[in-house]
């Protein structure tokens, strides 16, 4: 965000469709939607449109005289959120891409590209069997980075609700992961 301005008056812009203010929420904002989806889907294609889609919805809220009052992000991340859970229910997740970043940083270790890219696909896997609220808690406090206050925000939930969702969620994921080792 232009350190110039508060995220209540880029909002108060944006709200009056001020085309830079709506380029720097774009500019800011779509980096991070394309590695949420991608992480979460698993196909290039699919986050772009995730991308796509989620400023488009943003845009249609705004001409019509709603959108986000506060929580820029966090309404930004609920619109990919709920695009990204109607993609689940309309199709099985596509097939798993190997990541391309992995693939050339260890060009030089077949093995260990490969051992990455096979825990990658466990983790994804992982993710998937989560309930669509522990997965997005996930996503954002550990890939994305975020604060349990600002999930608490994206969420509309208290932060001891996250961090309980979280627990949860993290139970899963372990008992998911070390049956899938021990089947090994």
């Amino acid at each position: 965000m232009n350190m110039n301005l508060t995220e209540t008056d880029l909002l108060r812009r944006v709200h009056q469709l001020d085309t830079r203010a709506l380029a720097e929420i774009y500019d800011q904002f779509s980096p991070g939607i394309f590695r949420y989806a991608m992480r979460l889907l698993g196909d290039t294609v699919q986050a772009e449109d995730c991308v796509s889609e989620t400023f488009s919805r943003l845009l249609q809220a705004l001409h019509k005289g709603k959108g986000p009052k506060d929580h820029l992000k966090a309404y930004i991340y609920r619109i990919a959120h709920n695009w990204i859970t109607d993609q689940y229910r309309r199709q099985p997740p596509p097939p798993l891409e190997l990541d391309e970043e992995l693939a050339v940083a260890d060009a030089n270790d077949p093995l260990e590209t490969a051992e990455k890219n096979i825990r990658q696909e466990r983790i994804r896997a992982a993710l998937r069997i989560l309930p669509a609220t522990q997965r997005q808690v996930i996503i954002l406090r550990y890939l994305e980075g975020w604060e349990v206050q600002e999930v608490a925000a994206s969420l509309k939930r208290s932060p001891g609700a996250v961090k309980a969702i979280q627990h949860r969620a993290t139970t899963t994921l372990r008992k998911y992961l070390t049956a899938q080792e021990e089947d090994e």
